[in-house]
């Protein structure tokens, strides 16, 4: 019989994805996004809906609309709603995808954030710099 090899434990997205996460609401205001997206130094963050349910996502790219339309009717104030800028078409990672599936996921779709969902419930996000952040603390034998 030959000796059991120790094969280390996959990486997993759950182990270096953020759980502590900034939501925001579909009836937030662009104004609501922007103060809260500077103050936490974040570029993004999930959109859910009153029972938690992952409905889209907004960024500081997609503020950016909302800013330059408000140039254009000289309104200092963003009043526009979440819902009219957000991205709906939301793709999503499992928690238990391995790290390396995951930054291949990353290159293949040039996306910045992949909210993280277990039976349909944002359960944490994974961001390009998590995974960026997981390589240099990786030990040989776990590679």
């Amino acid at each position: 019989m030959e000796p059991k090899r120790n094969t280390p434990a996959p990486i997993l997205v759950r182990d270096h994805m953020s759980t502590n996460l900034v939501t925001f609401h579909p009836e937030d205001t662009i104004d609501q996004v922007l103060e809260v997206l500077t103050k936490r130094k974040i570029s993004g963050a999930p959109v859910v809906d009153e029972s938690g349910g992952l409905v889209g996502i907004i960024s500081e790219v997609d503020c950016l609309k909302e800013i330059i339309k408000g140039k254009y009717t000289n309104t200092p104030k963003f009043p526009a709603k979440v819902k009219e800028h957000m991205s709906t078409d939301v793709m999503t990672l499992s928690p238990d995808l391995s790290l390396f599936d995951a930054a291949g996921k990353f290159l293949e779709l040039k996306i910045r954030r992949f909210p993280v969902l277990k039976d349909n419930r944002l359960v944490g996000q994974i961001s390009l710099s998590d995974i960026i952040r997981a390589f240099p603390k990786l030990k040989e034998t776990t590679w």
